[in-house]
């Protein structure tokens, strides 16, 4: 072989070596747990690469879905994910993950680290087992449901442009998690002995509130989740008494960043001595449009009338908390009326909301029963 040949063919390896190196990071388990908690703050985006179906039975707490073996991953992925901040993503065992960062890589995201072992290795390590499945309908079963990093039992559901996950903080807040946006619905610091230490949380980019009572309104948990650039929705009293947010009254519609339709709707007791508690036209409800998702968060009311106009709901959120909110009874007469696919009971402190899956067995509404006491 010539001296030709053979520097051509010593500049092709090198140019070979040079090619093939990864412009992501492989992490292992415990690297990858400490590079969530090291970017949660700078907007780490965390992906599920895998099926549905394999999702469905189990997910590393706050990833949105992406399936890599979609056609439209990457226009999926440009779409969902944003390019500046880091992303880490994972599948069953790290090969379609490794695929999944690749192509991120070459779309322009600029930070992107694989999980090797994928979820596997994840799973083993966090000493989880994949969850029950209904295998007639993919949905969980009412008794199993996983757990975020905070201890609290989260709940989600598939649309077109990824997950939605509801993480059930307690009583009446909630908080929504898409696409690395979250969420809290009337946050407060302290009900009784429990207290929740927002400052370790998720900062929020929306935060909704109801009205004005302590179990709903708490203005050192809003401090606590803002940012810069939160959007505060709430009522006209609690905007008032913040002084700041958008204001909405009932009837109100807004459509906000990140396409977030939002409807502020009635809520009130109209039982005769109980309007003293919520007064018409004071408090909202609201109705969330999330990724073609409408979801219903009730506040505190009663079976109104104006719950005839609630239509086309994917997730109702509905309070039964008797003399201040609705009888397990009225919460049936509410649920049979809006027809949401799923139901969550939340506001119930000490009334008995374990007879309500019986109560609406056959109303074809898949009640879970949460926290929410």
């Amino acid at each position: 072989m010539n001296r030709f040949i053979k520097l051509l063919l010593a500049g092709l390896c090198i140019s070979g070596t040079a090619c093939s190196q990864k412009a992501y990071k492989d992490l292992n388990v415990q690297e990858f747990d400490a590079y969530i908690a090291e970017n949660k703050d700078k907007g780490l985006q965390l992906v599920d690469v895998r099926t549905a179906e394999e999702n469905a039975q189990g997910t590393i707490p706050g990833a949105v879905l992406i399936d890599v073996k979609q056609n439209d991953f990457a226009q999926r992925a440009e779409k969902m994910l944003d390019k500046e901040r880091p992303v880490a993503v994972f599948c069953r065992s790290g090969r379609r993950s490794a695929n999944a960062a690749t192509i991120l890589t070459e779309k322009g995201f600029k930070t992107v680290v694989n999980l090797t072992g994928g979820f596997t290795a994840w799973s083993k390590s966090h000493h989880q087992t994949p969850k029950l499945i209904n295998s007639q309908t993919h949905k969980l079963t009412n008794s199993q449901t996983t757990k975020d990093e905070f201890g609290m039992e989260t709940d989600r559901i598939e649309t077109n442009n990824g997950t939605i996950v509801f993480h059930c903080i307690k009583h009446a807040s909630v908080r929504i998690e898409m696409g690395g946006k979250n969420i809290y619905i009337d946050p407060v610091t302290r009900l009784g002995n429990w207290s929740a230490d927002y400052s370790k949380m998720p900062k929020a980019d929306y935060i909704f509130i109801t009205h004005e009572h302590g179990d709903h309104y708490d203005a050192a948990a809003i401090e606590a989740l803002s940012k810069e650039g939160t959007v505060v929705v709430l009522n006209k009293r609690c905007a008032d008494m913040l002084g700041r947010g958008i204001a909405m009254k009932n009837g109100d519609k807004n459509t906000l960043d990140d396409g977030i339709n939002v409807e502020a709707v009635p809520a009130y007791n109209n039982t005769a001595g109980r309007e003293k508690f919520h007064p018409k036209g004071r408090d909202n409800g609201y109705i969330l449009t999330i990724n073609g998702k409408r979801i219903y968060l009730a506040g505190d009311t009663e079976d109104i009338d104006e719950m005839a106009q609630v239509k086309n709901i994917d997730v109702a959120f509905l309070p039964c908390n008797q003399p201040y909110t609705m009888t397990p009874e009225q919460l049936v007469r509410s649920a049979k009326t809006i027809k949401p696919k799923i139901l969550f009971p939340y506001h119930y402190g000490d009334t008995k909301v374990s007879d309500l899956p019986d109560m609406l067995k056959d109303s074809g509404i898949d009640v879970r029963i949460r926290n929410y006491q």
